[in-house]
């Protein structure tokens, strides 16, 4: 059987903005990572540790080509130092460790953080891939073919509709719970031939080379978290968060996600100047039209026009779902989508719901207060409720 990781670049776009970030600004900090499963797996994933263990070998053997150094170079928030940074990077397999708790796969990741932070993405789809491999992989297919053709009808079923302001456009975000490596290519290369006025991007970074895709991303939850731990006061993380983003990027990858503490602290932040500097926001848990509202309203209050910004939804998205937040907000604002499970692996099989998430950076406990219920991952209760006092977030 072929080793599922086929390079070091097949990972989402934002690992390396943040990674690079972290390395030019935080290089000391360490980090611990621990895999978690949010919903009730076919076997027990337990069943997978000696096949996970062998594909986290394989891992470690991986380099950087220099053809994939030069597609990074060419990126241009990509800065000099960190591509050379890269072009002698492998992941060390002492960092991670894998064992098992009755039926429950335990995976954690420990070390410096811009050692460890990459591991996630790879792990997420290492668990996945070998998960489903053991389903009936022609009838999964089938049905993945058929519904991608459904899909594509929509898509253009719904371009005959009248046309608003400003355009609909979806990405790939789906290679961290894909069914596997081949059906995320065969995804992804047959929604850019067939429908390349809808399909912008993937945010993997290897089929994004691939195809000649704009690779999508900017900052997940992990790079915010970590500044609860990096000295400032806790009320002032996420400002210290973006305002390291601004002097790294100058402008460019402008898309902030508001959730690590709730949208309504988030904004008590996101003042005037930031406002300005940001290209526009990510939503990734609680009601999106509330979200948007919230945007919106918010852009208002400062007095930039909405039209200059981009609204990005990204949490569990289907395209009747995207359809429906389009109609609502494109003619007000810019707009985008990232679907992932549901492009990635939509076979016919339950998909996993399995994240892997930074627990704790410095020694410190770091936590997301989410505006959705299920997905605050943090095993401090006391720190948990320091957070929520600090911001004033009330349980979901």
């Amino acid at each position: 059987m072929n080793a599922i990781v086929r390079s070091l670049l097949e990972t989402d776009l934002y690992k390396f903005t943040m990674w690079q970030a972290l390395l030019h600004k935080h290089p000391a900090a360490q980090a611990e990572y621990a895999f978690v499963c949010r919903n009730e797996p076919a076997y027990p994933l337990a069943e997978l540790k000696a096949d996970v263990e062998r594909e986290l070998d394989q891992l470690c053997t991986l380099s950087f080509t220099d053809d994939e150094i030069a597609y990074l170079r060419s990126l241009r928030f990509i800065k000099s130092d960190f591509a050379d940074f890269l072009s002698v990077f492998r992941f060390q397999r002492r960092f991670i460790q894998v064992t098992t708790e009755g039926p429950t796969l335990v995976i954690k990741a420990a070390g410096p953080q811009v050692h460890v932070m990459g591991f996630e993405i790879f792990v997420l789809y290492i668990v996945n891939e070998l998960y489903f491999r053991r389903f009936d992989q022609e009838a999964a297919l089938a049905e993945g073919r058929k519904r991608l053709a459904d899909k594509i009808s929509m898509l253009r079923a719904f371009g005959k509709e009248p046309a608003k302001r400003h355009p609909f456009e979806i990405s790939d975000f789906g290679v961290r719970r894909r069914f596997s490596g081949a059906w995320q290519e065969e995804v992804v290369a047959t929604l850019a031939r067939e429908v390349p006025e809808y399909f912008k991007g993937t945010s993997n970074v290897y089929l994004a080379k691939k195809y000649n895709l704009v690779p999508i991303g900017t900052m997940a939850h992990e790079y915010l978290q970590s500044f609860q731990s990096f000295g400032v006061r806790l009320r002032d993380f996420q400002k210290a968060a973006l305002e390291d983003w601004v002097q790294e990027y100058r402008g460019d990858l402008g898309i902030a996600l508001t959730d690590v503490v709730g949208m309504d602290a988030f904004l008590a932040d996101f003042d005037l100047y930031f406002a300005k500097l940001f290209d526009g926001l990510r939503h990734d848990s609680g009601n999106p039209v509330e979200w948007g509202e919230k945007a919106l309203a918010h852009y208002a209050k400062l007095r930039l026009d909405p039209h200059t910004k981009r609204l990005v939804f990204s949490d569990g998205l289907d395209l009747p779902t995207a359809f429906s937040l389009y109609r609502h907000f494109a003619d007000r604002t810019m707009v985008g989508f990232g679907i992932g499970t549901n492009l990635s692996n939509d076979v016919g099989i339950k998909p996993l719901n399995i994240v892997m998430k930074l627990m704790s950076c410095n020694g410190q406990p770091v936590a997301k207060l989410s505006d959705a219920s299920g997905k605050t991952l943090c095993k401090d209760e006391t720190f948990l409720a320091y957070l929520r006092q600090v911001f004033n977030h009330q349980v979901s």
